[in-house]
């Protein structure tokens, strides 16, 4: 390759690297550089989701579920959104915080919202197709493994009867 440095553009930011600098190969150009390409690729999948309109949304706090007592049956930190023209629910009780809940609502919200107007042409439905396709081929390669394996072992038992 007689291209010096190799760009990749990640999201909106350009990250550098050159091949060789200072006779050591695979040295990032600037620590600032480095670190926001490992923060980058650290990075959950970035979907384009139809946004949501705040005008559209009825959002409660209410009590929240599952373990905790007392602090748990005293505060109003689980988030209840709801999307009215398509009458998505969505209740999100993940952290103690309410703000933190608010967030993870309306991601979780904006995802269910995008599948239900975009269907199979939702970016989140594809991965998840993807992830259930995968997870049946390593089945099926695990099912023929293990057939093989078995195979082998009775023919091998089988020799040594005929001995």
């Amino acid at each position: 390759m007689n291209i010096s440095g190799l760009c990749l553009l990640i999201g909106r930011e350009m990250v550098s690297r050159r091949s060789s600098i200072f006779g050591i190969p695979g040295k990032f150009l600037s620590p600032p550089m480095a670190m926001t390409s490992l923060q980058i690729a650290g990075r959950k999948d970035v979907y384009d989701l139809l946004p949501l309109n705040e005008s559209e949304l009825q959002e409660q706090f209410v009590k929240g579920h599952g373990p905790g007592g007392q602090a748990t049956n005293k505060t109003n930190n689980c988030v209840v959104l709801k999307h009215v023209p398509s009458g998505i629910v969505v209740k999100c009780h993940q952290t103690r915080s309410v703000e933190m809940n608010r967030k993870r609502a309306r991601t979780i919200l904006q995802e269910k919202v995008d599948l239900f107007y975009k269907g199979e042409n939702s970016q989140v439905y594809q991965q998840q197709e993807e992830a259930r396709r995968q997870k049946q081929e390593k089945r099926q390669k695990a099912r023929k493994n293990l057939e093989k394996k078995k195979h082998l072992k009775e023919m091998l038992k089988n020799e040594l009867e005929s001995k």
